[in-house]
């Protein structure tokens, strides 16, 4: 069996987002700024609201990318200045493309407001090639029941496919450049092997328990939060699960074809040059990239 290298495992970021909610951050971190095609990945909480506590992302713009949400737990509402109005619900996935420009809220719904609760979920963030960068902006709110999964042979491997094929199941969501992100559940005692295209980037970010992985370079012990980077080469992934486990291992793996182009980068833009960050920010100030309406 031909399994790919490990070119780096590191800790994941903990700091705040938005109007102030807790984020679990593996990059942009200072000696890893992306992750080519990706720009961030922030793990949002888990973290349980009191009634009225709720905190989300007020309104903000963005040009050059995309954002992928995919909310576990929660109740959301997203709003921009393209009159696009969506809900995420636990299992929702929202995987919109800025493109040419908009402004954005991602807040807590009023009844998730009320009520309060456990909100946890991700968002990730997609550069786009200079050819659609200011493409027209476009959303794909896709619900829980809609994403497809996929079950192991042994049953001990549960996936969800939210981007990209696996185990003959292709998700229903589009992508501007090709894209796989699979959430992993093992249950203890499962051993898979995934199969990954050599030229995608690939990483692995475990969020809820710890585990092992076969590699090149032998077996190695994944714990919660370390985002695990390939080498882009041959060979596929292969998970293990100790049956003596406690806890289930659940994971994140995600992958694409790199960009390979300049990248300039300002807040919520990403562009190609500094030039059209300025002119990001211009368009921006001047309103041309709209407001929200109730």
């Amino acid at each position: 069996m031909n399994l790919r290298k490990v070119k780096t495992i590191r800790p994941s970021l903990k700091t705040m987002e938005g109007g102030g909610f807790p984020v679990r951050r593996p990059f942009p971190v200072q000696d890893l700024i992306q992750l080519d095609p990706f720009l961030l990945l922030d793990e949002m909480g888990p973290v349980e609201y009191q009634p009225g506590k709720a905190i989300g992302a007020p309104e903000h713009p963005h040009r050059g990318f995309e954002t992928v949400t995919y909310l576990l737990t929660g109740e959301m509402e997203h709003r921009d200045s393209w009159g696009n109005y969506g809900k995420l619900k636990s299992g929702d996935v929202q995987w919109m493309t800025a493109g040419s420009g908009l402004v954005h809220s991602e807040l807590p719904s009023d009844q998730f407001q009320k009520s309060g609760g456990r909100m946890h979920g991700f968002q990730l963030w997609v550069n786009l090639p200079a050819s659609e960068k200011m493409s027209q902006p476009r959303y794909q709110d896709t619900p829980a029941e809609r994403i497809p999964e996929v079950e192991s042979e042994d049953h001990k491997t549960k996936i969800r496919v939210i981007a990209g094929e696996v185990l003959g199941k292709k998700a229903v969501i589009e992508t501007k450049i090709p894209i796989l992100y699979f959430h992993f559940r093992l249950l203890p005692g499962a051993d898979i092997t995934i199969p990954v295209p050599e030229t995608y980037n690939v990483f692995v970010y475990p969020f809820s328990g710890d585990g092992v992985l076969f590699t090149e370079e032998g077996q190695i012990q994944v714990k919660e939060g370390d985002m695990v980077w390939f080498e882009r080469d041959k060979g596929d992934i292969r998970f293990f699960l100790p049956e003596n486990s406690r806890k289930e291992w659940e994971f994140l793996l995600i992958g694409g074809v790199p960009v390979e182009e300049p990248v300039a980068r300002y807040g919520p833009f990403v562009m190609n040059t500094q030039e059209e960050i300025y002119q990001a920010f211009s368009d921006f100030q001047a309103g041309r990239m709209g407001t929200i309406h109730s």
